[in-house]
């Protein structure tokens, strides 16, 4: 199958992309799959919200292990530009470059201001940074993480890069991506983003699995861990999240962080004590852990 582009693709069905993430250890659902699918299919970028520790990046991750393509990562901050996206140039070697250029002038005579000048905006001081970076190594896939951290002015930056999949560099020309990347964008749901960039993207909520699912997914990324064990920390993990009164509930990720931690020290069953002693592998903040520890008792026997 051949997708918007006419670019073979590896998915012929959303059930391919379930079978091919389940390889690498993501248990992705119908729709999560479906939209991952029609993502490739399409040539679209697929923008993917949740809170934390709910698989967001882990997605880009295992679309790239399955698919056999380097994952490319932009992690986005405050003040982010599109400097630190698209490309720098590497003055530390062009001075040095300029340097030895005017020991030899000043031995062989004068040289081409013009053609000085395009030696030290040459490729080979160019620092291409995970948009350029992307472009030129398509295909491959390109996760655009915590977009909600970015502000406007970068979030319509990368608007332009993903409705063209190409950028100018003045002194060098335009990169063009012979096939699109295949883009991931992450959101925190920190703030809204702008409706012009959800137009250009597929979009899907990824919320925290329910108790099976979840269950299911430690049982495949850490099969060392006893099924017994796997179970108490899924349970507790889902009572704390259905609680509702701790700051940062833990996502997917701490559960796996969790039951490694145990299985580390040793244990077989989430009793109290080890509970306690382990309990900083999911949670992060010390009102929430004071909060767990002080109810241990009803959470694990609840």
């Amino acid at each position: 199958m051949r997708d918007a582009r006419g670019m073979e693709t590896a998915f012929t069905t959303p059930a391919d992309v379930t079978s091919a993430l389940a390889r690498t250890g993501y248990l992705a659902d119908e729709a999560l799959s479906t939209i991952t699918f029609l993502a490739s299919r399409l040539s679209r970028p697929v923008l993917l919200e949740g809170e934390p520790g709910t698989g967001k990046t882990a997605l880009a991750e295992a679309l790239a292990e399955a698919l056999g393509l380097r994952l490319i990562r932009l992690q986005c901050y405050e003040g982010i530009d599109a400097t630190q996206a698209l490309y720098d140039w590497d003055f530390p070697r062009q001075i040095l470059h300029l340097r030895a250029v005017e020991a030899v002038a000043r031995e062989a005579g004068d040289r081409d201001a013009r053609a000085l000048e395009e030696e030290l905006f040459d490729e080979r001081f160019l620092l291409a940074r995970p948009v350029l970076e992307a472009l030129r190594a398509a295909p491959c896939v390109l996760l655009v993480d915590e977009i909600d951290r970015a502000d406007d002015e970068f979030e319509a930056f990368l608007l332009e890069v993903l409705s063209t999949w190409q950028v100018t560099i003045p002194e060098l020309g335009t990169v063009s991506a012979a096939t699109p990347p295949l883009v991931v964008l992450t959101s925190n749901r920190t703030r809204e983003l702008h409706d012009a960039l959800k137009r250009r993207c597929l979009y899907h909520w990824i919320d925290h699995p329910g108790l099976a699912r979840e269950l299911e997914i430690v049982r495949s990324r850490l099969p060392e861990v006893p099924e017994a064990l796997a179970e108490q920390v899924v349970t507790a993990v889902q009572r704390l999240r259905a609680s509702g009164e701790l700051i940062k509930p833990p996502g997917v990720a701490e559960t796996l962080d969790w039951a490694r931690a145990l299985e580390a020290v040793g244990a077989t069953r989430l009793d109290t004590e080890v509970a306690a002693a382990t309990l900083g592998a999911a949670l992060k903040y010390r009102e929430d852990s004071e909060r767990v520890r002080a109810a241990l008792d009803k959470l694990l026997t609840a």
